[in-house]
């Protein structure tokens, strides 16, 4: 089949919050990525799908820093960027949450919200190290509030929250890192794994709502449901290939599906 004219993406003329072209990344002798192209717009979520082994976690990898493509252009809002490690991307504006979250259960709401970017104390306590926790919790709750999250008190321990408020406590960090007047890109590794019904829609609110103020989500998950209820499209990857690559809004879920088992053709041309 012939490659489309453009993808949903590209039909709005924006400039992508993250554009990837052409992304190749090699393991000795294995081709993890082929040729992949793929582009986020601010205030996008793009669900990215495949069967296991299908390239998403390496590519969501190539986003983050954490591998670099053999081949390919990476750019953020247009700029052209070559990532050498995760600070790198982070440096970019883009956060990635991980599946197992990174919090520090032994300590309060505010502290894991803070890591990395603690209000000292003034005075020579502060010169001593000694953060300012009333601040930082202040800090967190207007933050909090600007992404509609309502959650624990600040001072509530991790380890004793559920498992969907954990993961917003995740996201959310993230989401405030890369929130402000150059709205930044954030990535989401099977934020909704581990979790329950209500637990879920506890989740997919804050992806909504984060994407209303013009955050750029990338979605991995194999919750085909999730998609539809927050991504504006869907990307699929079949053996490190870009196959698919269609708004979620009247594509019918047999579609997708056979895009990621294999049974449907590629949108594509096959890449050599």
């Amino acid at each position: 089949m012939s490659t489309p004219a453009t993808t949903p993406a590209a039909k709005s003329g924006a400039t992508p919050a993250l554009d990837l072209a052409g992304i190749d990344l090699h393991y000795g002798y294995v081709r993890a990525l082929a040729g992949i192209d793929f582009t986020v717009e601010p205030g996008e979520v793009v669900g990215l799908l495949g069967d296991n082994g299908a390239g998403k976690s390496t590519l969501l990898k190539v986003m983050s820093g954490a591998h670099r493509p053999s081949e390919g252009t990476i750019k953020v809002h247009g700029r052209e960027v070559s990532f050498h490690s995760p600070s790198d991307a982070s440096a970019a504006g883009i956060q990635m949450v991980y599946q197992d979250l990174a919090l520090v259960d032994a300590q309060d709401i505010s502290t894991n919200l803070n890591i990395g970017r603690e209000i000292l104390r003034k005075g020579p306590l502060g010169w001593m190290g000694f953060v300012d926790h009333k601040a930082m919790r202040k800090r967190s709750e207007i933050e909090l509030d600007r992404l509609g999250v309502r959650t624990a008190p600040m001072t509530r321990l991790t380890e004793m929250l559920s498992g969907g408020q954990r993961q917003v406590v995740a996201v959310a960090r993230s989401a405030i890192r890369v929130s402000g007047e150059s709205n930044g890109v954030l990535l989401l590794d099977e934020p909704t794994a581990a979790l329950g019904y209500e637990q879920t829609r506890l989740v997919e609110g804050l992806i909504r709502r984060m994407a209303e103020q013009g955050i750029a989500i990338v979605l991995v998950t194999h919750n085909l449901p999730l998609c539809y209820e927050v991504a504006d499209r869907v990307v699929v990857l079949n053996r490190g290939r870009k196959v698919a690559d269609v708004p979620m809004e009247g594509t019918d879920p047999d579609h997708i599906v056979g895009w990621i088992t294999g049974a449907r053709a590629s949108m594509f041309d096959a890449v050599p």
